[in-house]
Formats: structure tokens, C-alpha cells, sequence
């Protein structure tokens, strides 16, 4: 999805093209990764993660993905004030998952 949402940003198979066209180009790009996404949250609910925690997860993933397309694309840095707000939702990911029981496990 990074680079979907945010290639049409600086890469130059984007530059000159209208909107819907971009718009066309980055759901054919998104459309592989819900090829890989949905097999792997339909395979971590099996085994007992939460819909909590699978979605913290993914959201970790992602920043992880987009903070070396920022650096390596758009050539931004990390500045402190993201890197502790990484930090945060990597804290809250051990959160949703350390201390849940497995989903369907009775309260």
C-alpha cells in the first residue's frame, strides 16, 4: 500500500499521467499486496490472534515498509519525534498482544 498511496509522490512512471489514471495505477499496484494480506490475517485468526491484533500488527508492518520508502524514495529523515512515535505503537503492539488469550479462548 506504501507504495501506491505514496509512489505517485516522486516516481516518475507517474509523472504526467491525469488522476484517474494514477488513481487506476496505484489499485493495480494495491491489488497484489490484498493478494498476500488476506491469506495472512485469514491464517493468523486460525491460530488464535485477534482481529485487535492482527490489525496492530499490520500497522507496524507498514510503518516499517514506510519509513525506508521515505528514506530510500522520498528521500525523507526520521526525525526524533516519529521515531517515538514508532517506538509507541510498537509498545502498544506488545500491549494487544502479551497479555490477551487466544481469540475464542473463554474470559
Amino acid at each position: 500500500m506504501t507504495l501506491a498511496w505514496y509512489g505517485q509522490l516522486r516516481l516518475k512512471i507517474f509523472e504526467g499521467k491525469t488522476l484517474w489514471i494514477v488513481i487506476l495505477m496505484s489499485w493495480g499496484i494495491a491489488f497484489f499486496e490484498y493478494c498476500l494480506m488476506v491469506p495472512a490475517n485469514k491464517a493468523g485468526y486460525a491460530q488464535g490472534m485477534s482481529g485487535y491484533q492482527l490489525k496492530m500488527m499490520q500497522e507496524v508492518i507498514t510503518l516499517t515498509v514506510f519509513v525506508g520508502f521515505a528514506w530510500l524514495v522520498l528521500g525523507e529523515k526520521l526525525r526524533w519525534n516519529y521515531a517515538v512515535s514508532f517506538a509507541l505503537i510498537l509498545l502498544a503492539v506488545y500491549f494487544a498482544t502479551a497479555f490477551n488469550k487466544p481469540a475464542g479462548t473463554p474470559h
